[in-house]
């Protein structure tokens, strides 16, 4: 068992108090109307699953009951950060892959 610290409650509480809701920060059409059924589609059912860091919606289903977003490493599950709806990461995927990069070079010196 992990615990997530949720940014509205301000404490880490158990995972099992929350559920993963997909990807963060998608943009919904500004004029649905003037979409094709691709861009439509496209919107609605295509989702990244990349391999490293990825910014995703969670709810603190047995807490507060707020949505907020998480960065998480896809391919350890470590997560990186919790910030609220609204709010903009502080890590990326291009920040994590400088740190990784210069860690590697550290790796290299020693």
């Amino acid at each position: 068992m992990f615990y997530i610290y949720c940014p509205y409650c301000g404490e880490h509480r158990e995972e099992e108090e929350f559920h993963p809701k997909g990807q963060a920060h998608i943009e919904r059409p500004k004029n649905p109307e003037a979409c094709s059924d691709e861009e439509w589609g496209d919107y609605l059912f295509f989702r990244d699953n990349p391999r490293g860091v990825h910014h995703e919606l969670w709810v603190h289903a047995v807490g507060c009951r707020k949505f907020f977003n998480v960065t998480r490493h896809t391919v350890t599950y470590e997560i990186l950060e919790t910030y609220k709806m609204g709010d903009q990461p502080s890590i990326t995927a291009d920040s994590q892959n400088q740190v990784a990069a210069a860690s590697r070079q550290e790796g290299v010196r020693a």
